[in-house]
């Protein structure tokens, strides 16, 4: 585009955005002596209902249900289904020590090594990783480290003093100074790393004896096959081993281990192999032996083929580097023909997407993360989702067949394929006081140039939306007869729309007329029928008069009372 008409974009947004604001300045000054004490009616009411005014959640009280617990993991669905959260079974945290303001600088300067957890009690994400924590803490119990766990909601100043702003926040201490723990939340995970911080990076193996207690144990390694335990070759392994918090690794010059961990004794030296417990246990290195290369294969190919989604496999997929996925939601009488499919295909996108295996009938996870998708029906059905990036979807529009999956993996990672996004069914009739938004009429209510529209996203459990509705309700039938206005709400559960941005419930957006290629106003105000009312007057960009109940007679109150049907009020111009 030229910059002239960069320039003639530029000056008609400008005096478009003027003349709005030139509306909404003189209807605000046409109105000041407006009479809207009527409004006032029931909003005492409200109050005793118990929704929070504006000025308590400046004060501290959250006026929103959020998405999730803590700030640390938007985009995780591990805790769809908290709703029915049962507690878990009684935690063997015998060797997590706990520590306080009052022992905690004391223990720090005594040991070298220290794990320490800043959790809070309420916070679904830290009772996930609580007996992951404290297996590992036992497994470690023999090594020169400690783990540990700080209630921040106890200890406010060691909190602040560690800038916690999320949970958990893990930090690993080596003589006093600390850094974040970036790995994943599991207890192979945090062994892993932390045998790398306080030990060797490659561990050597000399003995039969000793490789199969490591083959035993181990979920997942490497093992480096070498004339020498010594040089070139151990140098890069080590340096190689930095790149990855999540493998342990290993070398030897002994021809029998070497055959324990599948190395053919008589191979050509250096040899290197991945070893997994999953469906693909061994993978053989074949590039050149250098750093670099070593990281690439093992980046690659240390993840399963298909990761079965549950609560312990959650973290391992939200958290990986990868955050491009494909997951196939299945019946589970349907999984073991399918996920052999599913698994040839995953060979084709090492290091490039995650393939992930959702049982739609498991009522524990399976079913909570098909509702979260939108996901209906008996499947199977592939679904494309970008993670934490952005949290588009794709759905494969045909039979989850080898070549299809193929195809639409290679679609998904060039960006040729179109977004999906959940709706509910279009309602039949949509003529009351309150709009009902869907995904699929969005478009035509609340993007209508022509409509000044105020959107509520809303979820059908949220307490804070359930105090708005009357009040809600009460707003859009004072203002029922305004055709330039449109009072509006969306299940934010069950519907998405790339304009419907929302991080918590209720989310208020306002849609000026005419202005509808920008972003939506967040509305920040008290939530009363005045408050809402005022906001709409200053923001509308077409000016509108409130139209309100005639005073009733004392004769028509006592001598013609109405009839059923009739309407229960006479409207009459302000003016």
């Amino acid at each position: 585009m030229s910059s002239r008409a960069i320039l003639l974009a530029f000056l008609l947004s400008a005096l478009l955005l003027h003349g709005f604001a030139t509306s909404a300045t003189k209807g605000t000054a046409d109105d000041a002596d407006e009479d809207i004490s009527f409004l006032l009616e029931g909003d005492d009411e409200d109050a005793a209902r118990g929704f929070p005014s504006h000025d308590h959640a400046l004060q501290g009280e959250d006026d929103h249900d959020d998405f999730d617990e803590d700030e640390q993991d938007q985009g995780d669905f591990s805790d769809l289904d908290e709703g029915s959260y049962e507690a878990p079974p009684a935690l063997d945290e015998k060797d997590v020590v706990v520590l306080t303001e009052g022992n905690f600088s004391e223990f720090i300067e005594k040991n070298r090594h220290v794990m320490v957890e800043f959790y809070a009690p309420w916070c679904g994400h830290c009772r996930a990783l609580a007996p992951e924590y404290a297996a590992a803490a036992t497994a470690l119990k023999a090594e020169d480290v400690v783990l540990a766990k700080i209630d921040a909601t106890e200890e406010n100043e060691l909190a602040q003093k560690y800038d916690v702003q999320g949970f958990p926040t893990v930090y690993f201490f080596v003589d006093g100074d600390h850094k974040p723990y970036p790995g994943q939340r599991a207890k192979d995970a945090i062994v892993t790393w932390i045998k790398k911080r306080i030990g060797p990076a490659v561990q050597n193996i000399t003995t039969t004896e000793e490789a199969e207690k490591i083959l035993a144990s181990e979920t997942k390694l490497v093992l480096g096959f070498f004339d020498s335990l010594v040089g070139a070759d151990s140098l890069e392994l080590a340096a190689a081993s930095k790149l990855e918090d999540d493998v342990n690794f290993y070398q030897t010059v002994s021809p029998d281990v070497a055959a324990l961990f599948h190395i053919d004794p008589k191979a050509k030296r250096p040899s290197l192999v991945l070893l997994k417990k999953e469906a693909e246990k061994l993978t053989y290195f074949d590039g050149q032996f250098t750093k670099s290369a070593i990281g690439d294969f093992i980046f690659a190919n240390k993840l399963p083929l298909v990761t079965t989604f549950t609560r312990e496999t959650a973290p391992l997929i939200f958290e990986s580097q990868i955050k491009k996925q494909l997951l196939l939601f299945a019946q589970s009488k349907d999984s073991e023909k399918i996920l052999s499919v599913f698994q040839e295909a995953a060979k084709l996108f090492k290091g490039k997407l995650i393939f992930v295996h959702v049982e739609m009938d498991n009522e524990d996870v399976g079913k909570p993360v098909s509702d979260y998708f939108g996901v209906t029906g008996d499947g199977p059905k592939l679904l494309a989702y970008s993670g934490n990036e952005d949290g588009r979807k794709y759905i494969l529009d045909g039979e989850v067949t080898h070549e299809n999956i193929k195809a639409f993996g290679e679609d998904y990672l060039e960006d040729k394929l179109k977004p999906f996004y959940k709706s509910d069914q279009i309602p039949q009739t949509n003529d009351g006081d309150v709009k009902i938004v869907v995904g699929n009429n969005f478009d035509e209510i609340v993007l209508d140039e022509s409509k000044d529209v105020l959107l509520e996203i809303y979820a059908p459990w949220c307490g804070h939306c359930q105090a708005l509705e009357p009040t809600y309700n009460k707003l859009a039938k004072h203002l029922r007869g305004i055709e330039s206005l449109v009072i509006a709400k969306m299940d934010g559960t069950t519907n998405e729309h790339p304009r419907a941005k929302s991080d918590g419930f209720p989310t208020l957006l306002f849609f000026p007329a005419g202005n509808k290629s920008f972003d939506p106003i967040t509305v920040d105000t008290e939530r009363t029928v005045v408050a809402f009312y005022k906001f709409l007057k200053k923001n509308a960009s077409i000016p509108f008069k409130l139209q309100k109940p005639a005073a009733a007679t004392k004769t028509e109150a006592v001598s013609e009372p109405k009839q059923e049907g009739q309407a229960k009020t006479d409207l009459k111009d302000e003016l």
